[in-house]
């Protein structure tokens, strides 16, 4: 994905780093090939057209091979659930390569269970290091059993850059481009998978309770970005709750056309009931934009100052994210502007060379430790994670 180019491309400037994709194709998100040229090769194990082939046994036989081909000092492994991490884990244990966890998993991004969690600390315990989003990723990859001095920030980056350059850039052209896109003049935005986890039902329940207080001649838009299986339900609640002439649904947005429609915002909002990090967050703040977070989000902790930039919410309580829709459209534009200045200048620690630093820190720490030994179970352990 787009993210991870500038994550790389930043990492490279301190290390010599390879990166490895699982699939040509996301199986999430529909991103068109990225338009970014960077000075490194990707390895990619399984082109778009060999689905069919693609399985636990197939990764790990592919993965290890790259590993043997390459002179590899540490491997860096995103996780221990998505697909392929456990492959990434048994390859660097088998071939005796220093183990680096990148997580952004929390203690409260879902419903934990004791013997999940007795199987993660097994895994955990045969990383050196880690590198983690922020603040509660550290304390949670800290309760799995990894040492606090061999965790780093870093991980959930984006190219802060990009964002702000093309959002300033939109704002320049301001009355061509709303015409082009059909944007209000003011708006709150959000972009998010159309699914149960990003709460969009209850964000619209939330904006239409916005409507029923403000005054209606100064009331924003809510500008909704994103796709998905939910789309029909939302588009009948928006017209049961009377809001569906102030509710635009423009679909998914590829990576380069997002920062017209940050630019062009007044707020962001982002009401996830479940969300390990929320990289949208990191691009509304980039654009300059003061921002509404759920406190379920793991981004919330380290990037959200109350007052300061935004304001963080329940996003169970649709009556108090309404009165926060209230407080940021009765703001002034140049305390919305203030506040957009202060979101930049926050996420400014958060960028491609946090990750190349943090990234750099995990290698350092996990080359100096002694490499954990797995036993037989824990191979047995990683082997039915693969094959699953």
């Amino acid at each position: 994905g787009p993210y991870h180019h500038a994550r790389v491309a930043a990492a490279q400037k301190r290390l010599e780093v390879i990166p490895v994709e699982l699939r040509a194709v996301s199986q999430t998100y529909a991103w068109a090939a990225s338009e970014h040229q960077h000075d490194f090769e990707k390895v990619t194990l399984f082109a778009a057209e060999e689905r069919a082939l693609f399985s636990g046994e197939t990764v790990l036989q592919r993965l290890s091979q790259t590993l043997r081909e390459q002179d590899v000092s540490a491997v860096c492994v995103n996780g221990w659930g998505d697909a392929g991490a456990p492959s990434g884990i048994y390859c660097a244990i088998k071939l005796g390569i220093p183990l680096i966890f990148m997580s952004e998993s929390t203690a409260i991004d879902q419903e934990r269970q004791s013997w999940r969690e007795t199987i993660k600390k097994k895994i955990v315990q045969l990383g050196s290091a880690a590198l983690v989003g922020g603040t509660r990723h550290l304390a949670y990859m800290a309760e799995l059993g990894m040492s606090p001095k061999r965790i780093f920030h870093g991980y959930d980056a984006i190219d802060n850059s990009y964002f702000s350059r093309r959002a300033f850039d939109a704002r320049q052209q301001s009355p061509a481009l709303r015409a082009k896109l059909a944007l209000p003049e003011r708006y709150f935005l959000a972009s998010a998978r159309f699914i149960e986890k990003k709460n969009l039902p209850r964000l619209l329940t939330a904006y239409a309770r916005y409507r029923q207080m403000a005054d209606r001649a100064e009331a924003w838009n809510l500008v909704l970005l994103g796709d998905g299986e939910m789309r029909p339900q939302l588009e009948a609640l928006a017209t049961e709750l009377g809001i569906q002439d102030a509710v635009q649904m423009p679909g998914f947005k590829q990576y380069q056309e997002l920062p017209a429609y940050y630019g062009l915002a007044s707020a962001f909002v982002h009401a996830s009931t479940v969300e390990q990090w929320g990289l949208v967050v990191n691009e509304a703040m980039a654009s300059g934009l003061p921002v509404l977070v759920s406190n379920r989000c793991g981004c919330a902790a380290d990037l959200v100052r109350e007052g300061h930039n935004g304001f963080t919410f329940d996003p169970y309580d649709a009556e108090q994210l309404a009165q926060l829709f209230l407080r940021i459209s009765q703001m002034s534009a140049a305390e919305r502007q203030t506040m957009g200045q202060h979101s930049q200048q926050l996420i400014a620690a958060w960028g491609p060379e946090a990750f190349a630093a943090g990234m750099q820190q995990a290698v350092e720490a996990a080359l100096s430790h002694p490499r954990p030994r797995a036993g037989w179970l824990d191979r047995l352990l990683l082997e039915m994670l693969i094959r699953r």
